[in-house]
């Protein structure tokens, strides 16, 4: 199967509140938005329609309306997308994007405390295949 097309900042928004819903007509995706943040109507539904061409939700009918949802999980799509970000920026790497992160963004000591229980049992599990 060939790759999907990678999505606009748009369509990942659009895309992130069918995940949410779950399934949703247009005006239900249109609603999800915060009124701070609410887009375009017509916006809405041509980015429901590009995330169906590419192959990122289904459409069905329920009378006279579409529903919509997703046909790709949120995480394999952040899976892809993080993937393409660190190919392109950082030339494949983890630890430098990871590095960035941190000393871009900062993080509290609760992620402190969470990122080094994840590294304390990827060592665990990369000595126990020694």
């Amino acid at each position: 199967m060939p790759p999907r097309p990678p999505l606009s900042k748009g369509e990942l928004e659009v895309a992130r509140a069918v995940w949410e819903l779950g399934e949703a007509t247009m005006g239900q995706v249109f609603q999800w938005f915060p009124e701070d943040r609410r887009m375009d109507y017509a916006a809405v539904q041509t980015y429901l329609r590009r995330l169906e061409a590419k192959g990122y939700v289904r459409a069905r009918r329920s009378g006279r309306t579409k529903v919509y949802q997703s046909k790709v999980e949120s995480a394999q799509v952040i899976r892809e997308t993080v993937g393409d970000l660190m190919t392109r920026l950082f030339g494949g790497e983890t630890l430098p994007l990871m590095l960035h992160l941190i000393e871009d963004r900062g993080i509290t000591p609760e992620e402190t405390r969470q990122l080094r229980q994840a590294l304390d049992a990827l060592e665990a599990e990369q000595a126990s295949h020694e």
